[in-house]
């Protein structure tokens, strides 16, 4: 990986990390999209996990007293299911599938909540929710959307939301990492990993944003934050459609 490259990823990484800390997931979207556009397939995966993985987990820290532990351990449950199944099929999907899975994940935010009955704080939901969204995240690389779904109709604040969301993606990421890391190994293209020290430093810059945006998400609205939310999550979708058809 060439510096410059390097450098463009440290900039998304601060970016995209600031918009998590406001939105609990929308940043984690575009991060991946950068990274699909600019390695291959499993690389962005493994660096996306990394990244990701202490994004949430600084952000759970910050929020830690906020965090639904119940909901965390049910969500769990569900993705050990996951976890199992998705080492025993072993199938990773291409470019242009992860790019439509992605798609497809950022356009969720636009079903009509009158149409979805789903309440994460309900009985088996939040294992349904572990199973379904750990086999996507690991598959696509981001479950936001749809990890919102389950948290749309709960009686949860947007700071518990961001709190429990986030915990449960530091589980998801983890796993993510093993999964495409283990084909990585496998294969030739460890030489395309970025180098040592952009991981020293995306750790601090990944950490500065989630703070910062933590400090927007205190002077927002409840309204705000999912409308602001839904119009970025969609962009990113379009701009992934784009990407599978070829066009950029």
């Amino acid at each position: 990986m060439s510096p410059v490259i390097a450098f463009a990823l440290l900039v998304t990484v601060i970016v995209t990390s600031f918009i998590s800390g406001v939105f609990g997931m929308a940043g984690g979207l575009i991060l991946m999209a950068a990274l699909t556009a600019l390695l291959p397939v499993a690389t962005a995966m493994v660096v996306h996990g990394a990244v990701q993985m202490v994004s949430n987990g600084y952000r759970a820290i910050l929020w830690r007293k906020f965090i639904d532990w119940t909901i965390f351990r049910r969500y769990a449950l569900g993705s050990v299911a996951a976890i199992g199944v998705l080492f025993l099929v072993s199938w990773r999907p291409e470019a242009t599938a992860v790019y439509i899975l992605l798609a497809l994940a950022a356009f969720t935010v636009w079903i009509p909540k009158a149409w979805i009955d789903i309440d994460v704080q309900r009985r088996g939901q939040a294992e349904f929710a572990g199973f379904a969204l750990q086999a996507m995240n690991t598959l696509a690389g981001v479950t936001g959307p749809l990890l919102d779904i389950f948290f749309a109709r709960s009686v949860m604040d947007r700071r518990a939301v961001v709190a429990t969301k986030a915990i449960t993606q530091v589980l998801a990421h983890l796993v993510k990492i093993a999964f495409w890391g283990a084909a990585l190994l496998a294969s030739t293209r460890e030489s395309l990993m970025p180098p040592l020290w952009f991981f020293a430093a995306a750790v601090p810059l990944s950490m500065l944003g989630t703070t910062l945006g933590g400090k927007l998400l205190e002077k927002m609205t409840d309204i705000d934050f999912r409308r602001w939310m839904r119009w970025l999550v969609t962009a990113v979708g379009i701009f992934m459609l784009i990407r599978a058809a070829g066009w950029l």
